[in-house]
């Protein structure tokens, strides 16, 4: 049997749970879950790292010892997963007594081999990072991870021989590129590795601070926070001989933000490499959440509480959210316009009105029972179940790499064409005419087939909305119990079972500070109601559909204006489209990589926009020029006669959005 190990870092306790952590945690989660989809055995592990210099000071602050207080923020974070639908196989501490057994064991393991020397050590220190800088990584005296003084420190101290294995780390990350994912964090590791890397610092001497794991080969010292925490991931699953070891450790993951990537890409491997432990097979690496004051930031009090959001907008909205929202890899923005906006649009408009449409035309023509196919598919019935088939192959591509926000893409993609083939074989005419009622059975029975597959596929990112469909539809088996081979065969849906029309899956919500329409707000209650409609476009009218809110002529609101997704794009690959003066084929990297055909040939030559950097609409439907797919629209400005491209005002990293 395949098997799968994923795990988060385990967070530090000197902080509540923010929205950062929801994030890596429900990551986590859509992967183990979907792994489980695909038949696979998993193991998914987080926790809490509860050591250091930091946890002693916030105790003290507290008026309470480093245990009790790490006992009651580690608890928040245990209590907090199950509220999001995370479910991971272990909790673990690093005050765990197995886990510090094993810490134990790994020193006196490294230190028998004559990896570990005591020396004295002088330098700039921050009790935030809780470790020393050297001067190429000082910024104007400051810690720039902190932006707060450092502290010269000097004491004597154990180290590890970390600069010994930086030649063999080298040729590791060269010999497997894609040991930490995306590439542009395994070329920022090989860019620190191509200075000289130094000996690292592993021990604080007890009379300065006793609230860490004692040293095996010297109790007067206690060992340093991340060669305690780092640890965990084998100490978690029963290293040196358990079993679950053997299983799991030959296939690890961990995710982690950018912010510690150093130590996970580059003392851990060599803490390996020491111990004799086999590598990691990846290090998943992701950006971070922004808000209008810059990166999250607990120092500086800009963090979002996943709690306060859940509740108020929905928990699957807000793991549906954070993993459409964010490119995996690249920094994102957070703001409650935009999640109402995701809300509204793609879970209410799109998935809440096809899932009730489709719902309500069963129960109007068929007495809520599955009908059988009818009638010999058309060329729109194949048309639409090549697009299922098609989402079906992204999904199970993308996810395993790293691509959360483009497998949903495609999903949506698929219930987009689903609202559209409604609209375009108009149901609610041919229950007109009985002779077509063979037509019509085939009709609602691939609209019910198409849901069946959506609940399946979207079942790692939003499982509590999967549970609603596959009981609604009258499948028997919950999420967990999904196979994705066996659970998304076109026809599968039992003939003759009972649906359930019930409430609608997802609400419209206001944004914040605006208010809706009455209309809007009509069956809002319960946390149902409010989405569009299941009925056709002609009887929405007749039964008095919600006005539009009144807009000065011309212009537009900001709602509206957040829908267009400005990202900016490197352009890597430029060529003239044949037989067109005008057109220019572009590869430009987002992030990803978009193929882009623009109107600017006969002012901007390929070989020139090789390399710029640009702004484009990244959200915009596919169109076809001269016979090419296009996906999306650089933005220029037209200044008489010429074209001048709108780009930033210094180089960012692709996929930057512009807000």
């Amino acid at each position: 049997m395949n098997r799968f190990y994923i795990t988060t870092p385990i967070y530090y306790v000197n902080a509540e749970p923010h929205i950062g952590h929801a994030y890596t945690t429900i990551v986590a989660d859509a992967m183990n879950r979907f792994h489980k989809l695909m038949g696979f055995k998993t193991f998914f592990l987080t926790g809490t790292d509860e050591h250091g210099d930091k946890i002693a000071q916030a105790a003290q602050a507290a008026g309470i010892e480093p245990k009790a207080y790490a006992d009651r923020v580690s608890g928040l974070f245990r209590q907090i997963w199950p509220k999001l639908s995370v479910e991971n196989d272990k909790f673990i501490r690093t005050t765990d007594s197995e886990h510090m057994e094993v810490v134990q064991y790994v020193l006196q393991k490294v230190f028998d081999a004559g990896e570990i020397y005591f020396s004295s050590y002088k330098g700039q220190y921050c009790v935030g990072c809780e470790r020393f800088y050297t001067e190429r990584e000082i910024v104007d005296g400051k810690c720039p991870d902190h932006d707060k003084p450092l502290i010269e420190r000097e004491e004597a101290n154990y180290f590890f021989k970390m600069s010994k294995y930086q030649d063999w780390l080298i040729a590791h990350l060269e010999s497997n590129p894609d040991c930490i994912r995306p590439e542009r964090y395994r070329n920022e590791v090989l860019a620190f590795l191509r200075e000289p890397l130094e000996d690292l610092c592993i021990s604080r001497p007890v009379e300065r601070l006793n609230w860490g794991i004692p040293l095996p080969f010297d109790a007067k010292y206690v060992t340093y926070v991340w060669f305690d925490a780092l640890i965990n991931y084998v100490s978690a699953i029963g290293y040196p001989d358990g079993e679950l070891y053997r299983e799991f450790w030959p296939v690890a993951q961990h995710i982690i933000a950018k912010d510690i990537l150093k130590p996970h890409g580059i003392y851990w491997p060599a803490m390996l490499k020491a111990a004799g432990i086999p590598m990691f097979r990846h290090l998943n690496v992701h950006g971070y959440w922004n808000t209008g004051a810059g990166k999250m930031s607990k120092s500086h009090g800009t963090v979002v509480r996943p709690l306060d959001l859940a509740p108020v907008y929905g928990l699957d909205a807000f793991r549906y959210f954070l993993l459409r929202e964010m490119v995996f890899g690249l920094d994102a923005n957070f703001n409650e316009e935009a999640l109402v906006q995701r809300l509204n649009a793609d879970l209410a408009n799109d998935l809440g009105n096809l899932f009730s449409r489709t719902l309500a035309m069963t129960a109007r023509y068929f007495d809520e029972k599955i009908p059988p196919f009818g009638s010999q598919p058309d060329e729109k019935d194949l048309e639409l179940r090549a697009r299922v088939e098609e989402a079906i192959v992204q999904f199970r591509e993308e996810i395993p790499a790293l691509g959360f926000h483009k497998a949903l893409v495609a999903i949506w993609e698929c219930i987009g064409a689903a609202n559209k083939y409604i609209d375009y074989v108009s149901p609610w005419n041919l229950a007109k005419d009985e002779r077509l009622l063979p037509r019509l059975q085939t009709v609602v029975r691939t609209l019910l087939e198409v849901n069946r597959v959506v609940a399946v596929l979207i079942s790692p990112f939003m499982p509590l909305t999967s549970e609603k469909m596959l009981e609604r539809l009258a499948i028997g088996k919950t999420a967990a119990d999904l196979r994705l081979a066996e659970d998304t065969v076109w026809g599968s849906l039992q003939e003759g079972a009972k649906v359930s029309k019930g409430e609608s899956l997802f609400p419209r919500i206001e944004a914040p500070g605006k208010k809706l329409p009455k209309e809007a707000k009509q069956g809002a209650g319960k946390s149902a109601g409010g989405d569009v409609s299941p009925m056709p476009k002609e009887e929405i009218k007749s039964k008095g559909d919600a006005p539009s809110a009144p807009m000065d002529e011309g212009l537009i609101d900001i709602d509206l204006f957040r829908q267009v997704d400005l990202r900016v794009g490197l352009i890597k690959k430029a060529e003239k489209v044949p037989q067109s003066e005008k057109l220019v084929k572009l590869i430009v990297d987002i992030g990803e990589e978009r193929q882009i055909v623009a109107g600017i040939a006969k002012t901007h030559s390929p070989e020139d926009l090789v390399g710029k950097q640009v702004v484009l609409v990244a959200n915009l439907k596919p169109a076809k020029l001269m016979g090419i797919e296009s996906h999306g629209m650089i933005l220029a400005v037209r200044d008489g006669q010429d074209l001048k491209l709108v780009v930033p005002e210094q180089n960012v990293s692709p996929g930057g959005k512009i807000s």
